[in-house]
C-alpha cells in the first residue's frame, strides 16, 4: 500500500525542507563488499549471482525504516512493501526495467525473479509495481567498476543500488557496489546502517 503522508509527522521533516526543492538531493556512498560467501553460494546452489544480491539488498532494506519512505514530485509518501527492480536484456537486443516484490523468502523471491525476468525478455515489456517502494539496481557484469553515479530525475527519486563485475582474488571474492538515495528519503547515518546491514546478509545468507 502507497499513501501520502506529513512529512511534518515523520523524523524526515527537515530533510523535506532543505533538500525537497533541491536541484541536486542524492548522495552517492560507495563500498567494497566481501562477496566470497555470495559467490560460493551461487556456484554450489547454481544461483544467479545477481539474484542473490538483489535478494540480500531487499532484506537489508527492510531493516531500515526510512527505506519505506519516498519523496515524490513535492509529497512525502509510505509504504507498507519493498520491490527491486532489475534490467533485463530482451529478445529484440533492447533494455526492459522489471519490477520484482521482495520477499524475506529466498526461495518465492527466486521464483518471482525468474518468472518476471523472463517475460520482460520475452515480450520486450517493462513491468511496474506501484504500490511498493523500488530500489532501482544496475548490474554491469562486463565491465570493473569502482563506482557508479547515475543521472538525477525528478521523475524517479527511488534508491539505486548499482555495481560492475566481481574481483576473484586468491582467497576472497570482492565487489564494489554504489548506493544512490534521495536526502529527503535518509542521511547518511541511514545510508551506511544499509550498506553495514548487507554485508552482515552477504555474510550470512
Amino acid at each position: 500500500m502507497k499513501q501520502e503522508i506529513d512529512p511534518k509527522d515523520t523524523a524526515r521533516a527537515r530533510a523535506f525542507e532543505l533538500w525537497m526543492t533541491s536541484p541536486m538531493p542524492m548522495v552517492t556512498l560507495t563500498k567494497t563488499f566481501d562477496v566470497t560467501r555470495l559467490y560460493k553460494v551461487s556456484r554450489r546452489r547454481g544461483l544467479k549471482f545477481n539474484m542473490l544480491l538483489c535478494w540480500c539488498i531487499g532484506q537489508a532494506a527492510s531493516r531500515v525504516g526510512e527505506f519505506f519512505l519516498l519523496p515524490e514530485k513535492g509529497a512525502l509518501y509510505q509504504y507498507d512493501r519493498l520491490a527491486i527492480n532489475v534490467i533485463v536484456n530482451n529478445k529484440d537486443g533492447g533494455i526492459n526495467s522489471c519490477d520484482i516484490p521482495y520477499s524475506d523468502d529466498l526461495e518465492q523471491f527466486k521464483q518471482d525473479y525468474a518468472t518476471l525476468t523472463q517475460q520482460a525478455s520475452a515480450s520486450c515489456q517493462s513491468s511496474v509495481i506501484d504500490d511498493a517502494m523500488v530500489i532501482g539496481t544496475s548490474a554491469m557484469n562486463a565491465t570493473d567498476l569502482d563506482s557508479i553515479v547515475n543521472q538525477y530525475t525528478d521523475q524517479f527519486c527511488n534508491p539505486m543500488v548499482m555495481w560492475g563485475k566481481f574481483r576473484k582474488g586468491w582467497f576472497k571474492v570482492t565487489l564494489p557496489i554504489s548506493f544512490q538515495f534521495h536526502h529527503v528519503q535518509m542521511d547518511g547515518g541511514q545510508a551506511a546502517r544499509f550498506l553495514d546491514e548487507l554485508q552482515k546478509t552477504i555474510n550470512t545468507i
